[in-house]
C-alpha cells in the first residue's frame, strides 16, 4: 500500500504484485499504441490515466487503494457510458459514468475490442470543445 503519492510508473511498477505488473504494461502498451499522438498519460490518483480534451481511460490495480476493486486490474473508460460497446464488454457499477472490465490475468486481455472501444472513446474526446 503506498503511504506516499506515486509520481511515476517505476515507483508504481515496484509496488505491484508480478501479475499486477503484467497486465498493466500490457494494457498501458495497447492503450499508448491506439490513442493518438494529441493524447497523454499521467499519474493520477496513483495510477495509469490517459486522457486528451477530457479523460478516456484509467488502469487501476488492486494493489492501489480506493480503486474498488480487490483483486486484479480494473480498466475503465471515463466517459464509458456514451460509448457504443457493441460487444457489450465493458461492465458498470454503481457509477454511472465509468464503465469498466477487471482483468484477473493477461490472458483475459481482448486486445481487439479493447482497440475497438478506445477508437470510440477517441471519437468522442475529440467532440469536446
Amino acid at each position: 500500500m503506498p503511504a506516499e503519492k506515486i509520481k511515476s510508473l517505476v515507483q508504481l511498477y515496484e509496488l505491484l504484485p508480478e501479475q499486477e505488473k503484467i497486465i498493466v504494461d500490457v494494457l498501458r502498451h495497447i492503450v499508448i499504441d491506439t490513442l493518438p499522438a494529441y493524447c497523454k498519460e499521467k499519474i493520477s490518483y496513483n495510477v495509469p490515466y490517459f486522457y486528451g480534451k477530457k479523460g478516456i481511460c484509467i488502469i487501476w490495480p488492486s494493489t492501489i487503494p480506493r480503486g474498488g476493486i480487490h483483486e486484479g486490474v480494473l480498466f475503465g473508460f471515463w466517459y464509458g457510458n456514451k460509448l457504443n460497446d457493441v460487444d457489450k464488454y465493458l461492465s458498470h457499477g454503481t457509477n454511472k459514468q465509468i464503465f469498466y472490465k477487471i482483468y484477473r490475468n493477461p490472458e483475459e486481455i481482448n486486445q481487439r475490442k479493447i482497440v475497438r472501444l478506445l477508437k470510440e472513446a477517441i471519437k468522442l474526446d475529440m467532440q469536446w470543445k
